[in-house]
C-alpha cells in the first residue's frame, strides 16, 4: 500500500485525544475510522475528506481540493484534497473538522 505515512501521523497525531478511531486500509490506501464511519484517508499522498452533500460545494471551492472521482464518477460528499492544501496541521485540521462535524451528523453504526 502507497499512502505517505507522514500525512497518516499527522492525522493520528491530531486524533490522539479521539478513542473512538480505527485505522484501516481501502481504496488501495489508508481510511480513518470514527464510531465506525469512514472520516478521512489518503490515497498516496492527499486527503480523501468526507465533507457531506452539504459541504460539498463549498469545500470544492476550497484551493487544493478536487472531486473524487475514485470510480471515474464524482462522489457527491467526497473529495480530494492536494498536499499543498496540507502543508500545515491547521491547514489539516480544518478539512478534518469539516469531516467530523458531518460524521457527527450521522447516526450510530451498530
Amino acid at each position: 500500500m502507497a499512502y505517505d505515512e507522514g500525512l497518516a501521523q499527522r492525522i493520528r497525531d491530531l486524533l490522539q485525544d479521539n478513542r473512538n478511531v480505527e485505522e484501516k486500509k481501502m481504496f488501495g490506501g489508508l481510511c480513518f475510522m470514527i464510531s465506525g464511519h469512514m472520516a478521512f484517508g489518503i490515497i498516496k499522498n492527499e486527503l480523501m475528506a468526507r465533507v457531506g452533500p452539504e459541504q460539498y460545494e463549498m469545500s470544492l471551492s476550497r484551493a487544493h481540493a478536487k472531486e473524487m472521482d475514485f470510480t471515474g464518477k464524482a462522489l457527491k460528499g467526497m473529495i480530494y484534497v492536494a498536499p499543498e492544501g496540507l502543508t500545515t496541521d491547521q491547514d489539516l485540521k480544518s478539512w478534518m473538522d469539516v469531516c467530523l462535524t458531518f460524521i457527527s451528523s450521522l447516526p450510530p453504526k451498530n
